[in-house]
């Protein structure tokens, strides 16, 4: 665990959920698993204080427990769960695009709370809708409960694990952690609910004026009317998500590589093996050429013969994303993922080295990539560069860590004069080295927007309460010179100071998004490679 992703996390901890979740958070990532009290004694806060926040964390995945062999209860993060917070607008788009405003909303409020009931998720969607819908208009709660239906089909949510149901005739004490099981099948099952009504608007409740606090209400149906997922919890996929940006990944780069054409046969090879193939599998399940053309989309009016020409230029591309595995069906195809990652995250590198030190600098680590080693004067000899300026970016590259030099001694003495100097690529270390790079300039953005804002505080509350004031006005149906009178409040130049406070924040939300794409490919390469050694 590197300092940069300790601060990372403790900066997103604490944006979500508070200083008091962050200590004990950042404590656990830098300690390890620990038992309760010591938790309690090493950050100087009180056992209900560490429970508490131990219980937010658990509920959204942050921090599992485990019971150690003395029967004591130990915690331990999980920080690569704490990182993925960084993802949640990405997951929350993602869902929009593919689901609409329902699905958008059923996923954020998942992500929000960590583990929620279908039924209470459905409820609070549908509210959630109306309030945005006009007058007379509200959101069926049918309409929701479809929309969960088809993302928990498609396995974007999941069952959250249960406590298995033991029984009274147990005699024996009960274990000091409840251990969750969950049953394979059962992980996208959907309990089937008669969910009738519709979602209702804050303001037209009168229910809270008449005395009767709302957390009272859902009661009083509870012991008429249990409620039939009662005790069933969902939570985000967050895995599934992964396959579904790798495989987006993945057209887009034979899109740019070939054509729009291909990109759609390779988008329907990886559809047909969504559900099929693992997500941490090297490569997809192989699938007749006869299957593609059967699955390929209703408006792409291509033959089979075309489709045949495409798949063998797809297999014969140096690239290697496709493969052919028989010649049965028309001819087996097989998608190899961890050489499209591969492929993707050297990309990466490259453009890094590009963008940093010049086109030179890219082309001499292309070609010690492609020459696997190479000794220096090989390099200025197939590069065609000047031996000065070779050796100037050979070293540059070597002391940033985007090459490393291998010694190979022909005497045991390792004498430099009879030694041989190769330069070579290791593309693992240099993608490590480089996500350490993504993770310090992400914990770097956040403190840069965050300065931002606490710099222009008192303007933006300034702000909020005209609008607050404006819009109460609006409500009472005030006249137009009034409203003009209310936002002259504000003078020219803070209106400027909030233009361009929202244009930085704008964009280093922005970087903050496309920094952890690039974070995804780097992290899905590692991952792929250290599941093949």
């Amino acid at each position: 665990m590197t300092q940069a992703e300790i601060k990372l996390c403790s900066l997103l901890l604490q944006e979500h959920f508070g200083e008091i979740v962050e200590k004990i958070g950042v404590h656990l990532i830098r300690t390890g698993s620990q038992p309760l009290r010591v938790i309690s004694h090493d950050t100087g806060m009180s056992l209900d204080q560490v429970k508490k926040a131990l219980c937010v964390l658990i509920h959204h995945n942050l921090v599992v427990y485990h019971v150690h062999k003395r029967n004591v209860v130990e915690y331990e993060a999980q920080c690569s769960r704490v990182l993925r917070m960084l993802r949640y607008p990405r997951y929350i788009y993602t869902t929009k695009t593919l689901y609409g405003d329902t699905g958008e909303l059923i996923v954020e409020e998942l992500l929000l709370n960590g583990k929620m009931t279908m039924s209470a998720v459905v409820k609070k969607v549908a509210d959630r809708l109306t309030e945005t819908m006009e007058d007379g208009k509200t959101m069926d709660y049918t309409e929701v409960s479809n929309a969960f239906v088809r993302l928990a089909d498609t396995h974007f949510v999941q069952r959250c694990p249960l406590v298995p149901d033991i029984g009274s005739s147990d005699p024996g004490p009960p274990p000091p952690a409840p251990s969750l099981v969950i049953n394979e099948k059962d992980m996208y099952l959907v309990p089937k609910l008669s969910l009738i009504g519709k979602g209702k608007r804050r303001r037209s409740s009168d229910e809270d004026a008449a005395g009767e606090p709302k957390a009272k209400r859902p009661k009083h149906t509870d012991n008429k009317e249990p409620i039939p997922d009662d005790g069933i919890y969902w939570q985000v996929n967050l895995d599934r998500f992964h396959q579904h940006f790798r495989d987006q990944a993945i057209v887009s780069a034979v899109a740019n590589r070939m054509d729009q054409t291909s990109s759609e046969i390779v988008r329907t090879m990886l559809r047909m093996s969504e559900i099929t193939t693992p997500s941490s599998a090297p490569f997809t399940q192989p699938l007749s050429s006869n299957e593609i053309f059967r699955s390929l989309p209703v408006g792409y009016n291509i033959s089979k013969q075309v489709l045949d020409q495409y798949l063998t230029l797809l297999a014969d591309d140096p690239l290697e994303f496709i493969g052919k595995s028989g010649d049965s069906g028309g001819g087996m195809y097989v998608i190899n993922l961890h050489k499209a990652l591969a492929t993707l995250a050297t990309a990466t590198l490259e453009s890094v080295i590009q963008e940093r030190f010049g086109s030179r600098c890219a082309r001499i680590f292309r070609l010690v990539l492609q020459k696997k080693h190479l000794e220096q004067k090989q390099v200025e000899d197939f590069a065609m560069i000047p031996a000065k300026e070779a050796k100037d970016m050979l070293y540059k590259m070597l002391s940033e860590n985007f090459i490393s030099l291998q010694e190979i001694p022909k005497t045991p003495d390792h004498a430099p004069s009879r030694t041989f100097y190769l330069y070579t690529v290791n593309v693992l270390s240099a993608t490590r080295m480089l996500l350490h790079r993504c993770y310090k300039s992400i914990a770097n953005l956040i403190e840069r927007r965050q300065f931002e804002t606490k710099e222009n505080k008192r303007l933006l509350e300034k702000s909020q309460r005209v609008e607050a004031i404006i819009a109460s006005m609006q409500a009472t149906g005030a006249e137009e010179v009034q409203l003009q009178e209310i936002e002259e409040m504000i003078t020219a130049p803070e209106r400027q100071q909030l233009e361009t406070l929202k244009r930085n924040v704008n964009k280093l939300d922005a970087s903050e998004i496309q920094v952890d794409e690039t974070i995804f490919l780097l992290e899905s390469y590692i991952e792929s490679t250290m599941k093949r050694q």
